[in-house]
């Protein structure tokens, strides 16, 4: 018996939770082959009984298929049960439905217009212009902005039966998965729904949705304190929040109130920082140049309030290109040096931060393990 046979049999077997099937989403551990026994445990998100009857049953079937002779023992355990309320908060304990997701960053404002939406798509593609494997849940349900800046206006995802159960596969754009409440509903629609259906629609978009595995999941989320963000906090463990302010004063005034839903104790989830968009004017053919004509100091304040830091600061520049408005994200045009090199600034800060957060974290993950 082979090791490597077994793990290609078990790569043929799909988690009916995440899409995913059981060797690329990391959830088998311990695979220990003594002919004719041949064990291993199944790191699962859940542990109901009729979930794991069927995965126990799909992997006795295709291990026996390459050896029949095989006397195959599977253990199932749920070592994700995260708190609540971020990655070190309080609050009721819950099982993780996205265990191949290492990092899930929220991107939030306290009111509309501050370009929020702008910040998680070219955050999103910042970090995966690093090197990282990123998503994003475009969770604007009121105003979804993710097809229009990613050029998937119009587009619909497609839906595909993992044991009996219909799945949600994301749309793509420049290599990065991407799911929102913009591909259901017709553009001109207008989205009136209560808190129930609104939190129904982010666990559909978290549980039911095949992301495949990632560093990153960044969540564009609505403007002010809410349902969705109160769903969020409750269904996965958020590893951090992005704040977007502009420089005004009416902008910070609103966006220290999303700071503080954040360091609620039912919340509890940490912020890495703030990104202060528009800060400065700067003409193309005098890139030095910088007109503050919004102000300054929003984005320092509110990183001051918040304990954390002012991840970037995103100039006004003219382009002769439509942007983000034609779906075509200002952190790939690499003819607007200016603009680029700010968002690649905000994406290694934001990934330095997390990286910092995550290793504030090990200590504990590493004992958990070695048990």
């Amino acid at each position: 018996m082979e090791v490597s046979r077994i793990a290609e049999a078990l790569a043929t077997v799909t988690d009916p939770q995440t899409g995913q099937d059981l060797i690329t989403a990391n959830m088998v551990l311990h695979l220990k082959v003594e002919p004719p026994n041949v064990s291993f445990t199944l790191q699962l998100p859940k542990l109901e009984a009729d979930y794991k009857q069927q995965l126990n049953f799909a992997c006795q079937e295709a291990i026996l298929n390459v050896y029949p002779e095989a006397q195959v023992h599977v253990h199932m355990q749920n070592p994700g049960m995260t708190p609540q309320a971020g990655r070190g908060g309080g609050g009721p304990q819950q099982s993780n439905p996205l265990p191949h997701v290492k990092n899930i960053i929220a991107v939030a404002s306290g009111k509309g217009g501050v370009g929020k939406s702008t910040v998680a798509v070219n955050l999103a593609l910042g970090l995966q212009q690093l090197g990282g494997a990123v998503g994003l849940l475009d969770a604007d349900v009121y105003g979804p902005s993710a097809p229009t800046m990613l050029g998937l206006q119009g587009q619909k995802p497609t839906v595909e039966t993992v044991y009996g159960k219909p799945k949600i596969k994301p749309l793509y754009a420049y290599g990065l998965p991407v799911m929102s409440t913009g591909f259901v509903v017709e553009p001109e629609q207008a989205v009136v729904l209560r808190g129930p259906r609104l939190a129904g629609i982010i666990k559909q978009f978290i549980e039911e949705t095949v992301w495949p595995p990632l560093d990153y999941l960044i969540v564009d989320l609505p403007p002010g304190t809410g349902d969705v963000q109160l769903t969020l906090v409750q269904v996965v463990s958020v590893t951090g929040a992005v704040l977007v302010t502009t420089p005004q004063k009416v902008a910070l005034a609103d966006a220290v109130k999303a700071m503080n839903m954040f360091f609620l104790e039912n919340v509890n989830v940490p912020v890495l920082g703030v990104v202060e968009n528009m800060s400065y004017f700067t003409p193309a053919e005098l890139p030095n140049n910088k007109y503050y004509i919004f102000g300054q100091g929003g984005g320092k304040s509110l990183a001051k309030k918040s304990n954390s830091m002012l991840l970037g600061q995103i100039p006004l520049v003219q382009s002769i290109r439509e942007g983000g408005d034609a779906g075509a994200p200002a952190v790939l045009d690499k003819e607007n040096e200016v603009v680029r090199e700010a968002w690649l600034k905000v994406a290694r800060n934001v990934a330095r931060q997390t990286a910092l957060r995550n290793e504030m974290m090990a200590p504990t993950a590493r004992v958990e393990m070695k048990n």
